[in-house]
This record gives C-alpha cells, structure tokens and sequence, in this order.
C-alpha cells in the first residue's frame, strides 16, 4: 500500500510521515504542495492520499480518483475543507483523525490568562517602553466565574486544568455530560452567557453553530467579559465582535482562530496587504490577544495526527472499519 501526504511540512512532519510508514509496511510520496486540480498526477501510483485544511474541492477529488486515489484522510479533526457530498457522490472515502487534547486545553487555559490579566496591553506597552501601570491591571481568575459552551473532549479537558484555579464553572452543552457534570454546572446558553466573566468556544462548526456567538449573543454577555476562541473562527461573528470590544461592553477576547483565516494562516504573508482584513481590525485593538490558529500545534497532537492518519488508511487497506470516518 502506498500513501502520498499533501502539504507535507519538511521541518516537523517528515519525520513521523517516515518514521510510521515503516512501522505500517506503507510505501510513501509526499509533498510539500498543497492539493489541487493541477498537481494530482504527484499522487498517481499511490492509494491513499494524506491532507491537511487546504481546500480539497470537488475538482481535487476528481482529479485524486482519476489517478486511482481510493482514500482521503485528513490529519486533522475539522474537515469542513473537503467538499465531503461530492466525494460520497463519487465513492471517495473519506476519514479525518483524533489528536490528544491536553495540549490544546492547556493552551486555552493560557488564553484565558493573557485575556483576564492583559498580556497584550502588556506586551504593546512594554515594547514602547511605556512601563506605566495604569489601565494595566488585571483580574484573578480564582475571582471569576467561567463559562465552557460546548463539553466534547476539548471542552471536558479545559474544565479539568480550570478546576485546580478554583473559579466558578459552568458549562453549556445539548447533551448532558456525567464527566462535565462532576467539575461544572450545567445551563442553557443564554444563562451562561449573562452569567459567566469568561466564556470560552469549544465547538465544531457546522450549520446550527455558525456565529452562535453573534451580536445578540454577545449583548447577552455580562459587561467587561472576555471571550475565548480556541475552536473554529466562523464561531463568532467578527464584525459584531470588533463592534462589542469598541464600545466597551466586552473588555476583550482571545482567538486562536478567526474567520476566513485559510487563506492566510500557516502562510508566509509578510509581503501581502492585510490592511482590508478583519484581522487587521482585530490586531488593532489594544484588548484583543490573537494567536494564528497554533493551539494544536505541539509535538504529541503532530506525532498523533501522522499516526492516526496511516491507523485510518490500514484499517481501510485491510478491509476493517475505518476509525472516524465521514463518507
């Protein structure tokens, strides 16, 4: 069997892309390309292609079959970059993979710090050399009460790493969850929202998701709350995000992941005018922590997304149920 991995990245990726296609018996190519209509001749030979969030349109998966690609798996939990209908119309499976989580609580624990104490106020000020306490104060977050909207196992683990700070915990969920249950208090969004200081997004997006934190939900939100994304950027609706952070209701936010980021991020774009971006916006904001989507990016979740990746296309080889498969 034989994989070709798309977009494959030299300096961290290769070496586990290796190093598992010898412990799976798999033959590999691979790239540093992202996938499109021109280049699937690379994949030509091979029966199992490896990608990443790069748009795999229903071109590419045209293309990918017309070279004898039997197989997609994606090295990454979203997937909402492949056009899944047309491969289901056109019998191109398709899977995606699990990574462990810690490292992304971890991170949003981390978020939630910079946004409460004013890291990025910090940090501007410091590097103008303006060493001036005022308008720099923080809060303690043993003080606050945080509010987890979405308890899968991203949202399960920051509950766990927050329960040591000793704040006040809720969650919002559609199902309850024993495990949530034991560390938080379940309630409805709305509740959550008026209630809690912190609020942080830990859900896939998909149609009943997208911009469920919108300009009424972030009214809702108490005055001088902070809101985390760590998730999916089209989570929140940004314009009405920028708007709240200007007028003062919401004291600031943290994002790892913002919409329409793709085009952008894990791109060199030193050269590229962002001046009409949203993110643009959003970095001009003094209260405003912003991170280019790297809460996943440590070594155990890259090690574990290459892995999980070849466990997906053996199964698959070998005739088994495919783990997490989409189409």
């Amino acid at each position: 069997m034989k994989v070709f991995a798309y977009s494959c990245r030299r300096f961290d990726e290769e070496q586990y892309f290796k190093r598992f296609a010898e412990e799976f018996g798999f033959e590999l190519g691979f790239t540093e390309e992202a996938p499109t209509a021109s280049n699937c001749s690379l994949a030509a030979g091979s029966d199992f292609v490896s990608v990443l969030t790069t748009p795999v349109t229903a071109e590419v998966l045209d293309g990918l079959r017309d070279v004898g690609i039997r197989m997609v798996c994606t090295r990454t939990i979203g997937y909402n970059h492949i056009d899944l209908a047309h491969a289901k119309e056109i019998g191109m499976v398709v899977s995606h993979v699990s990574y462990s989580i810690d490292g992304v609580a971890e991170y949003t624990v981390m978020m939630i710090l910079a946004a409460i104490r004013n890291l990025r106020m910090i940090q501007r000020n410091n590097a103008a050399n303006d060493f001036r306490l005022e308008g720099l104060m923080g809060r303690q977050l043993k003080d606050l009460s945080v509010g987890i909207v979405g308890a899968g196992a991203a949202g399960k683990a920051v509950l766990r790493d927050l329960s040591g700070f000793g704040c006040e915990l809720c969650y919002y969920n559609r199902s309850p969850s024993p495990e949530a249950d034991r560390l938080a208090t379940r309630m409805g969004l709305e509740e959550l929202l008026e209630r809690c200081d912190v609020v942080s997004l830990h859900l896939e997006h998909n149609e009943a998701t997208h911009h469920i934190i919108d300009a009424d939900a972030l009214a809702r939100m108490k005055e001088g709350a902070f809101l985390v994304n760590s998730a999916r950027g089209p989570l929140v609706d940004t314009r009405a995000l920028i708007g709240s952070l200007r007028s003062g209701h919401l004291a600031g936010a943290a994002l790892d992941v913002i919409e329409d980021e793709l085009r952008y991020y894990y791109n060199d774009c030193r050269d590229v005018d962002l001046s009409e971006h949203l993110m643009e916006e959003l970095r001009s904001l003094p209260n405003v922590f912003l991170t280019h989507h790297m809460a996943f990016y440590y070594d155990r979740a890259i090690s574990d997304m290459v892995y999980n990746s070849y466990v997906a296309m053996k199964a698959f080889g070998d005739g088994l149920d495919v783990p997490l498969r989409l189409v």
